[in-house]
């Protein structure tokens, strides 16, 4: 009998193994593959022994939560990051770390539906159609769970049928990528709508200028076609930003090494300036506090995104007064970099939101100074892309400092 056993266990092994590689030999992920090789070998775990009768029914009347386990099982599910169980007849016989985690401690050895308190999970695992589950990886086997252990999380469940009714249960998170999904939608929506708004004013001026009387008229003309410039400008810049933040994502892995000094970089983008200063009667007032200012860096990108923070605080600043940057040494690795305006400020609730594509504080007046919602999003993609960091501060009716700290060229051996 022993030598049989060996041989069943043996048999059960390769099998296990023989289904791990043909699982990644036909496109399954790692994670899929290691699962199946899980359902393998708990499948033999939980299999009645296929011992003579002459070895007694002691083996065949032990409950199945009490069936034990092969060694290593445990260590196996133990070792998914996703949470694992392993349910006989309702009961849960085995689980993870993670799924304790997840549903308590207490859930080995309770009613699944007990262990995982969830409509959907109770009808998938106890409902008419338990027993016919289907295979490991099937997208159609997949049940949703909204709010299981937190209101914000969603779960997927798979059930995968194993040896003399056994299951093995396997739940994945799939928050991150439901929210991720849901930035994409938003994005498309936002963009779509900015687009639309600037083509539906051209649209409607270009239709009133093909009535005569509209076109006859000289002063009428130049304003409509002030107004379709405006527009069409407004669109412009749009993709324009739209196009920049694509390429700074698509470069994000790729750290930039060339020394950049921000002193003549300033006065470039302070000198592209020139008529939105003079439009709003400030001045731009540089403060060089920390003498050597050369950094790692994209060139275009850093002029990029100080220009942004300039025209922000230019444009939201209060008319008249000074907008000031200043550089100085953090006292670390780092050049922290200071665009401050002496505006009407942004509530505390705003902020945590600022760098969110197409987030606005007053809708109005962006669309009133002109801008796309995309610049802060911008300076964000670019400081992560350089491996800094972006703080911003803000008090209402004293300004806004944004704050961009920035590696040093000769602290990093550039």
């Amino acid at each position: 009998m022993e030598s049989k056993q060996v041989m069943r266990m043996l048999a059960a092994a390769l099998a296990a193994v023989a289904g791990f590689a043909i699982a990644l030999l036909l496109g399954a992920s790692p994670a899929a593959a290691l699962i199946a090789l899980l359902a393998g070998v708990a499948a033999y775990a939980l299999a009645p022994s296929f011992a003579p009768a002459e070895a007694g029914p002691a083996l065949a009347a032990e409950e199945p939560e009490t069936l034990p386990l092969l060694p290593g099982v445990a260590e196996l599910i133990g070792a998914v990051d996703e949470p694992l169980l392993i349910v006989r007849e309702r009961r849960v016989i085995a689980a993870n770390a993670a799924a304790r985690a997840l549903l308590g401690a207490h859930i080995e050895g309770v009613d699944v539906r007990l262990a995982i308190r969830h409509p959907a999970a109770a009808e998938r695992l106890a409902g008419p159609g338990a027993e016919t589950e289907s295979a490991i990886g099937d997208p159609d086997a997949r049940t949703e769970l909204v709010g299981l252990g937190d209101p914000g999380r969603q779960w997927a469940m798979t059930v995968s049928r194993l040896a003399e009714g056994s299951r093995l249960v396997r739940l994945t998170d799939q928050s991150q990528a439901r929210a991720a999904e849901q930035m994409r939608v938003d994005f498309v929506a936002n963009a779509s709508h900015e687009l639309r708004t600037p083509l539906a004013t051209l649209l409607g001026f270009l239709e009133t200028l093909q009535d005569e009387a509209a076109a006859g008229d000289p002063k009428t003309r130049a304003r409509f076609i002030r107004i379709m410039f405006d527009e069409a400008s407004r669109m412009r810049n749009l993709v324009d930003d739209l196009m920049s933040l694509s390429r700074i994502e698509a470069e994000r892995f790729a750290v930039p090494r060339e020394a950049v000094d921000l002193i003549p970089l300033i006065e470039e983008v302070k000198a592209g300036l020139v008529q939105l200063i003079e439009a709003r009667g400030s001045r731009l007032v540089v403060e060089n506090e920390a003498g050597d200012a050369n950094v790692l860096g994209d060139r275009p990108q850093l002029a990029q995104m100080i220009g942004n923070l300039l025209v922000n605080a230019l444009k939201y600043g209060r008319a008249d007064m000074p907008v000031r940057i200043r550089l100085e040494h953090d006292g670390g690795a780092l050049l922290r970099v200071s665009v401050i305006d002496e505006g009407e400020g942004i509530a505390p609730e705003h902020l945590p939101r600022l760098t969110e594509r197409f987030y606005r504080v007053d809708p109005g007046r962006s669309r009133q100074v002109g801008g796309t919602g995309l610049g802060l999003a911008i300076v964000k993609h670019i400081v992560l892309r350089h491996r800094g960091r972006l703080d911003i501060r803000s008090a209402l009716g004293v300004g806004t400092e944004v704050r961009v700290y920035l590696p040093r060229a000769q602290e990093s051996g550039g």
